[in-house]
């Protein structure tokens, strides 16, 4: 039997709305199946409980423009101060290989991977409503209130824009939203743009 063709999943939401928590509870749960999770290139700086290499590689800005220019990204843009980009290779890697790769990009990310991998699945998880959302915001601490509010404005108005996406996961509780995404995720094969021609063949004649 050929490998199966690599599977790209991309999870949005607005900040607060809790991808990063599923992505990471996900790959703990699928990696031995091959789950992988795409790691971005950022000039944000690194939060206290961060690791470079795991949550992001941190680069400075004159990085950050070098590896672009040289066609290192599959998308790349600006949120709020900071640069974002997805690297290219691993994304091929995983198509070749097999296997599952997650993304955790914001709504801008996702439209361009989408337009560059027209396979991808797109998952966009909601919040339960607007007052957790900014309730979520703020218990981060991590930013002063002007920059806050800048974010709890661009959340809110990103939330408008689940209609773009495939699926929508309400993340009320957390352990549900994941077994949700997870289930999407586990039944992609049975899609039919998923089908290996070869085996269909095989099967109908």
């Amino acid at each position: 039997m050929p490998k199966a063709k690599g599977k790209i999943v991309i999870i949005s939401s607005p900040s607060g709305g809790g991808k990063s928590s599923i992505c990471r509870r996900l790959l703990k749960r699928n990696r031995k199946a091959g789950w992988t999770f795409s790691i971005s290139y950022t000039t944000r700086p690194r939060r206290p409980n961060e690791r470079d290499g795991r949550e992001y590689y941190f680069v400075d800005h004159n990085e950050f423009m070098s590896l672009r220019r040289d066609g290192m990204f599959a998308e790349s843009c600006q949120v709020h101060r900071y640069y974002y980009g997805t690297p290219r290779s691993p994304i091929e890697k995983i198509r070749r290989q097999g296997g599952v790769m997650l993304f955790d990009v914001d709504v801008k990310g996702a439209r361009r991977l989408k337009e560059q991998y027209r396979e991808a699945v797109t998952i966009f998880v909601l919040p339960p409503g607007r007052r957790e959302l900014l309730k979520r915001l703020k218990r981060r601490g991590t930013e002063d209130d002007k920059h806050l509010r800048i974010r709890q404005r661009r959340a809110l108005s990103e939330m408008k824009l689940y209609r773009r996406f495939e699926y929508v996961v309400i993340n009320k509780e957390l352990g549900s939203a994941i077994r949700e995404v997870e289930m999407i995720v586990k039944t992609l094969h049975c899609r039919q743009a998923g089908l290996d021609p070869e085996q269909i063949r095989r099967i109908i004649g």
